[in-house]
This record gives C-alpha cells, structure tokens and sequence, in this order.
C-alpha cells in the first residue's frame, strides 16, 4: 500500500488542521484527500467509471464545505449528492444489494428524519432528499463487498453527525469525528472498489508468467 502513503499523510495533515482549529492545514489537505485516492485507483489499473466521478464530485463538495455559511452548506450538499448517486449507479450495476440491507437503511433514513425533522427547519428538504441518496448508497455498497458495506456505513455515520450539528446538537470532537469517519469511509470504499473492479471487469484466465510465478489478473493492482 506505499503508494496510499500520500493519502495518508494528508489525512494526517487534514486531522491535524481540524484539532487545531488551523484553516491553512485544512485548506492544504482537504481538497487534496479524494484525488489522490482518485489518482491510486487509476494507478492500480482501474478505469475512468462512476466511482470515479463520484470521487470528482466528493472533491468539489470538500471545497465547498470549507467555506461557510449555508450557500456553501447547501453547494456542498449538491455534490456530495452527485457524488452518492454517481456510486449508487456504479455499485448497482456490478450487484444488487441485499433486501433487508436496503429495508434497514431506509428504516434507518425514516428515524433519523422524524427525530431530526423539527429542528433543521429550512434545512429539512434539502437533508431529506440527500440522506436517502446516502442510505441508498451506503445499502448499494454492500453488494461490493464486506469492506465496502463497513466504507458506506462509516460515510453514513460522517454526514448524520453533520446533519446533527445542523440541527443544532454537537458532540465534543465533533469536527475530529466527522473527518476522520468521512477519511476512513474514502479510504475503505475506494480500496473495495479497486479490489472488486468495475462492473465489466475483465479477467484473464490463471496461467503462468515466464518466471514462473502467477500471472497479474487483468484489472487487478499488480502493486499496492
């Protein structure tokens, strides 16, 4: 995994600048964290496919969630939207998810928003259509894999704590643990997805290079 080194350190650097209250930091490494996953995946031999695209539209989110005010809160929202249905779409095509997954995430969705409903006031449409695209996506993604239903549930957990501070409850740490659920959410869906690779993925039959040892299958990293 050397080559997540770069993501690692700035996570680091992101987690750090969140603790500090340090805006320098976090304007250095936030913008930088789905790219240079973004950069990995295509590295390791992934195509351009929706995950992709989804990690795009993540960073533009991550961007506009450093500003403040609600506009910004509400841009960010929009393409961390785009974002979720971008891995709805890419995850859905290689498997469907399991029924009950998708039934308890909905339930799940139907609770937090009667609990939340009363206090995100104008806020309510906008959290209520964005939820459900991430509920969705977080029960997509248990049909990748098991690291990836952990990936979707962790980006579940990140954006309800956001959603709790927009209604006006924040836990002690609160900034710590929405990054680093969100950093861990990224990292664990898009290591699943390079793992698992696209939905048209070929694969070579298992033969023998000339040194003898296995043959790379097509599509899969041949280094981490």
């Amino acid at each position: 995994m050397r080559r997540l080194i770069p993501f690692g350190v700035a996570a680091a650097v992101e987690l750090v600048g969140v603790a500090t209250d340090n805006a320098v930091l976090q304007w250095l490494a936030k913008p930088l964290l789905a790219p240079l996953l973004l950069l990995w995946l295509l590295r390791s031999g992934r195509r351009f496919d929706g995950f992709a695209l989804g990690l795009i539209f993540a960073t533009a989110g991550d961007v506009a969630l450093l500003l403040h005010g609600e506009p910004a809160f509400l841009a960010g929202m929009g393409f961390f939207l785009c974002a979720q249905i971008s891995f709805i779409v890419t995850f859905a095509r290689r498997k469907r998810p399991p029924v009950p997954v998708v039934a308890g995430y909905l339930v799940l969705w139907a609770l937090a928003n009667v609990v939340l409903w009363g206090p995100l006031g104008e806020l309510r449409l906008p959290v209520l259509g964005y939820s459900l695209a991430l509920c969705l996506m977080a029960a997509a993604a248990a049909g990748v894999s098991a690291r990836a239903a952990v990936g979707g549930a962790f980006f579940l957990v990140s954006d309800l704590l956001i959603g709790l501070d927009a209604a006006g409850t924040t836990l002690p740490g609160h900034g710590l643990l929405v990054m680093s659920t969100y950093i861990t959410a990224l990292l664990l869906l898009t290591t699943a997805w390079a793992a698992a690779g696209g939905p048209d993925a070929a694969r070579r039959p298992d033969r023998r290079t000339d040194d003898g040892g296995p043959a790379t299958l097509a599509g899969e990293p041949a280094t981490h």
